[in-house]
């Protein structure tokens, strides 16, 4: 039987792939022997995590690379896999976790927000995922994500989940444009997450009701999402669940639903 769909042995890069989600990602597919893992950060203020993923990725046995970029020009990511291909080889698995949070009424959010949300939501996933048809060998696997917010009915996130809305169709038109290669495109949305990205965007009462608004927040530590919840998602999308395609997957405790 091919081990073509296997994590062993692949070259993965992840964008935001220093802490939080991205951090636990790369050693999660590291440890399932994956042979190189190239992590992308935004700026120095996230070096020391990138360092120490790029640590914790070498001891579990795979080469690794930290390297440096703003994703919200087209030839940032276009460098991006270039610099990955010339440090580590031609990704097989190509993850984007990079994202914005703004929680602002409609008629508070200035052009100057709505553009940089739309750049690092928006614009960063469109040329990932044009870089990745480019570059991912074939029968790889590309994956973004996004929010459960994308099915929610809820105010205050118009530029949060608007901007990560076009995400779903880029991920179905990469899948079909794509599949010829043998290359599956997903989505995974998790719910809202234990990590610092969350705190910062949300007061005490809304913080609050996020902990109890999961179907199974009843059996989580805080309520909320962990990223321990999301990675085996993750790591079956790129590897066994490559016939998913095309598809975005709310993995949130029943938080919300589409």
């Amino acid at each position: 039987m091919s081990n073509k769909h296997s994590i062993q042995g692949k070259v993965v890069l992840i964008a935001g792939g220093a802490k939080n989600l991205g951090g636990l990602i790369a050693r999660d597919l590291a440890a399932q022997g994956a042979k190189a893992v190239a992590i992308h950060y935004n700026s120095a203020a996230s070096k020391a995590d990138a360092d120490a993923t790029v640590a914790a990725v070498e001891k579990a046995g795979a080469r690794a690379v930290a390297l440096q970029g703003d994703l919200t020009s087209a030839a940032a990511v276009e460098k991006l896999f270039a610099d990955t291909e010339k440090a580590v080889g031609k990704p097989d698995i190509a993850i984007n976790t990079v994202g914005k949070v703004l929680k602002k009424p409609i008629t508070e959010i200035s052009e100057a927000e709505y553009d940089e949300m739309t750049a690092v939501n928006s614009k960063t996933a469109f040329f990932f995922l044009k870089e990745a048809g480019r570059n991912v060998n074939d029968n790889g696997k590309v994956l973004t994500v996004v929010t459960s917010l994308l099915g929610a009915f809820t105010p205050f996130y118009a530029s949060y989940a608007g901007t990560k809305a076009p995400v779903e169709h880029f991920t179905r038109a990469a899948a079909k444009e794509f599949g010829a290669r043998g290359i599956s495109v997903t989505a995974v949305g998790p719910g809202p997450m234990d990590t610092p990205f969350f705190y910062p965007a949300e007061g005490a009462e809304a913080v609050a009701y996020h902990k109890t608004a999961a179907a199974l927040s009843p059996f989580s530590p805080t309520g909320l999402t962990h990223i321990e919840d999301v990675v085996p998602f993750i790591r079956h999308l790129v590897s066994d669940g490559w016939w998913v395609t095309g598809q975005t997957i709310l993995v949130n405790g029943g938080y919300t639903t589409k």
